[in-house]
């Protein structure tokens, strides 16, 4: 048996046992090369150095929870989720997935952290028992072009687009945070879509939302609606044209525009309706600021804290207006142990219910880097950024005559972000990369494409 692997791979084998086996951080640059698979079981994946995913498997199994985390984004091909006696997979940091992230047993939590499967990547093998979570925020992101999509599923997200028309480059997030809406609960079930198609006017479309039972949220399915979110309007219920209990999906035709869609039951008034939440660094305090557009009987805000997006303290209490149908501005100035912390609001009513903001993530003790790899590229460059504070960023690739090829636009989210850029189209040659965040040009990177 052994002649059939070359000394090669038994000395890469040696180094990967010692690296799981060993309690000592080991520093490296690991490559998986060809169709390979590695398993992690019981094990974290610590990235602070450079992984290169090549087209191979990186397969989690045992009973216990692990934890992707490091200083860099990490880059898979293929993800394998396969955790059982309740363990799951949970991002400490951004991945970017190129193949497919399948489903075996146990969940993956994203933690407040982003999935971006580009334009390549795809979920596969959804289940009840398996599937991904994300109640402390992050999302799925999928990059394609739809012209006249029918039943398309695009990165087997679950939302399912017809339309006649062309609707360009869309970009898709899914997330699993509850969405405030005026739901008879104040909640919706724990999926939303956010898609934002090139053309997004007399689209004429239809949607179907699919979704899993432990996804509910304590919601009536038989009378889930759809309902959709654009820019700064507030949630409008949209209605259901059909929807199947028994295939767990909701359908609504004559769709002229896209924004954010989530399911929820027929509206009245919510207690307590947040409009906005973020958080700034201030030196070595962190400032929270949110606000509210009605309360009804609200009693008083948590500032909750965490290091870890797990487990929570509280920070501090705010008290609440009580009643008032006038939009409330708050605020709290925190001194976290790290600066690198996460934090959400929960309100609680006077009769004792309580709801959650969203979380962010802060970064205070934080410099703004920009990091891509691999250099040499051929098919997909990643870039990490880390920010402090989050903001715009503009990253643009120019030829070695100066000329622009290629522009990508982002919001980051204060701390660890990861984007991953195709270059299959742009030929081989000398490129700049010249990263332009909020406004300044802070660096400028050569590129080479194979």
């Amino acid at each position: 048996m052994k002649q059939l692997f070359s000394k090669k791979f038994l000395i890469a084998t040696a180094v990967i046992m010692v690296c799981l086996l060993s309690s000592r951080p080991v520093v490296a640059q690991f490559t998986i090369t060809g169709n390979l698979q590695l398993t992690l079981f019981n094990t974290d994946l610590v990235n602070n150095g450079s992984f290169l995913p090549g087209a191979g498997t990186l397969a989690f199994t045992g009973s216990s929870s692990a934890f992707i985390k490091g200083s860099q984004g990490t880059p898979f091909y293929n993800l394998q989720i396969n955790k059982s006696a309740g363990g799951n997979v949970v991002l400490q940091n951004s991945i970017g997935v190129g193949g497919q992230i399948n489903f075996v047993s146990g969940l993956l939590d994203l933690n407040g952290f982003d999935a971006d499967l580009g334009s390549t990547g795809s979920l596969n093998g959804e289940q009840e028992s398996s599937h991904v979570v994300g109640a402390n925020g992050g999302t799925v992101i999928f990059n394609t072009t739809l012209n006249a999509p029918s039943s398309a599923n695009p990165g087997g997200l679950g939302a399912i687009i017809t339309s006649t028309q062309n609707l360009g480059n869309t970009v898709i997030r899914r997330g699993h945070e509850s969405q405030a809406n005026s739901s008879a609960s104040g909640t919706s079930v724990l999926r939303y879509y956010d898609i934002l198609p090139a053309n997004n006017t007399a689209l004429n479309a239809t949607v179907r939302i699919h979704y899993l039972e432990g996804e509910l949220n304590g919601l009536d399915e038989n009378s889930l609606l759809l309902w959709e979110k654009q820019a700064t309007q507030d949630w409008t219920a949209l209605g259901a044209d059909s929807h199947d209990a028994s295939a767990n999906y909701v359908e609504k035709g004559a769709i002229p525009s896209f924004g954010l869609f989530t399911l929820s039951t027929a509206p009245v008034p919510l207690p307590v309706n947040f409009i906005s939440f973020d958080a700034h660094c201030n030196g070595n305090s962190v400032m929270l600021n949110w606000k509210t557009a009605q309360e009804v009987n609200s009693h008083y805000f948590l500032v909750e804290r965490s290091t870890d997006g797990l487990q929570w303290s509280v920070a501090g209490q705010v008290a609440a207006a009580g009643n008032t149908a006038v939009e409330t501005a708050y605020s709290f100035a925190d001194n976290p142990p790290t600066g690198n912390d996460y934090y959400r609001i929960a309100e609680y009513d006077l009769d004792g219910k309580m709801q959650l903001t969203k979380v962010l993530q802060t970064a205070c003790g934080v410099q703004e880097v920009f990091k891509l790899w691999p250099n040499p590229v051929e098919d997909r460059l990643y870039v990490n950024m880390t920010a402090a504070a989050g903001g715009e960023v503009i990253i643009q690739l120019f030829d070695g005559k100066g000329a622009l090829v290629l522009v990508r636009r982002e919001v980051l989210a204060p701390g660890n972000n990861l984007l991953s850029i195709d270059v299959k189209g742009i030929a081989a040659g000398l490129y700049y990369a010249a990263f332009i965040y909020n406004n300044k040009q802070i660096q400028m990177q050569k590129v080479i494409k194979k």
